[in-house]
This record gives C-alpha cells, sequence and structure tokens, in this order.
C-alpha cells in the first residue's frame, strides 16, 4: 500500500463522518466504533493479525509485529503485541476507539494530506472545539463514487477493501449521511449480500478472508453502541 498517495480505512470514515464545510461530526454518526473497526480491519488485511475461528468468541491473534510506518496503526499493532492476554474482537474494537483524541489523530493525517483544514470554533460562544473544514474534496468524491458503484450497480468486480469500507460504513450508520435513504432501502438486499461475502468478485479474492473478518468486525459494532449507549442512559 502506497502510505503517501491511498487513504487508510479509518481516514476514509472520518472523511465520511465530518460535515464538509463546517468540519465537525454529523448528528448520529457512531464513528469512533467504525474508526476502532477500520483500524482492526486495516491489521487484518496487512495480515498483521487474524481470527481464531476456533472459538465462539473470536480472539485476535498476532501474525507480524513489524511496523506498518503509519503512527496509529502501528500503536494499535503494538497494544496487540503487548497484551499480556488475548482479547476478542469487541474488545480490540472497544479499545481502539477509546483512544484518546482519536478523531483528532485521524484528522490531523488528513490535515498533513492536504485535504482538511485545522481551525477553531465556539460553542455557545464560550467554549472552543477543533473543526477539521474540507479543503480537498476530491479524496472523499472518490470514497463516495468507489460507494456508490458497489451500491448501485450491479456487477461484482470489486476491491476487497471497498467491501471492508461499505460493511464500516453501514454498521456505523454513516451511508444515510451520502446517499438518499429510499435509494439505499432499494439496494438493501444487495448491501446484504455485499457485506455477507455473496457478491465478492475477482478482484477480492485473494483477500476473502480479511474481508470475512472484517465483516465479522463490522457486525458486532451495533451491538457494542447498543451497549455503550445504554450505559450512559442508566449512568
Amino acid at each position: 500500500m502506497d502510505l503517501n498517495n491511498t487513504l487508510f480505512l479509518h481516514e476514509e470514515i472520518l472523511l465520511l463522518a465530518l460535515k464538509d464545510e463546517k468540519g465537525t461530526i454529523a448528528a448520529g454518526a457512531m464513528y469512533q466504533y467504525a474508526v476502532g473497526g477500520a483500524i482492526l480491519s486495516e491489521l487484518l488485511l496487512t495480515n498483521h493479525i487474524s481470527i481464531d475461528n476456533s472459538s465462539k468468541r473470536k480472539y485476535v491473534n498476532l501474525e507480524n509485529n513489524t511496523p506498518i510506518g503509519e503512527p496509529l496503526l502501528d500503536e494499535c499493532l503494538q497494544k496487540i503485541a503487548t497484551v499480556k492476554r488475548r482479547a476478542t474482537l469487541e474488545t480490540w474494537v472497544t479499545r481502539f476507539a477509546d483512544i484518546k483524541s482519536l478523531k483528532h489523530r485521524v484528522a490531523d493525517q488528513l490535515v498533513n494530506r492536504g485535504i482538511l483544514r485545522k481551525d477553531e470554533d465556539k460553542v455557545l460562544f464560550i467554549f472552543s472545539r477543533k473543526i477539521y473544514p474540507e479543503v480537498n474534496p476530491q479524496p472523499e468524491k472518490k470514497i463516495i463514487e468507489k460507494l456508490r458503484k458497489i451500491i448501485f450497480e450491479d456487477g461484482d468486480d470489486f476491491e476487497a477493501r471497498t467491501v471492508i469500507l461499505l460493511s464500516l460504513a453501514k454498521s456505523a450508520d454513516l451511508l444515510r449521511l451520502t446517499f438518499d435513504k429510499k435509494e439505499l432501502k432499494s439496494r438493501k438486499k444487495r448491501i446484504e449480500k455485499i457485506i455477507n461475502g455473496e457478491l465478492i468478485g475477482k478482484a477480492a479474492q485473494g483477500a476473502i478472508e480479511a474481508v470475512q473478518a472484517a465483516a465479522m468486525v463490522a457486525a458486532i459494532m451495533p451491538a457494542i453502541m447498543a451497549s455503550t449507549m445504554s450505559s450512559s442512559v442508566t449512568a
């Protein structure tokens, strides 16, 4: 993977979650868990980790601790490499989602790439917050076009990374921010088939295990989100 020119999945997820002009997270977007799932998916795609399918709890195994060259991914890989006891997919998604300043760290990477601008505004004219308006819309347009093609065209020639991106975006309810709700509903069956691995094209065959593993990551995210929301309500 070209670290300079290709966006990572967690960068793509944040771009989808951010409002282009305001540079704030869209209302209702549970982006942090999608970012956590995206990080885990990147480690799966690069064969740095694998999933133990012999257990119902889906434990994560370390396969290769060689640094990738991207600070956030390398930090998360190191966490897995140095943990005393194996943890499950659910646990790692939650741990990565809870990384301090996660949004800002991913956004800063996009600022360095010249895609976002780092700025500040006031909340209620009192509290300052960092915002990240989009200055180069082309990368997000490419992301949206990839998703549009995989959702609304009937072919099966798409990449593994796009399948994973679709899985993560759907699980975090990010698709509604980009596409018409009625149009998405009309393609619901196709989306489910893609996510379940029924329509993986030739371009994705080499990474089918990673796709299926990442789909597991996306599948558990709604339950994690529901649990988190329930805890916050009862706290």
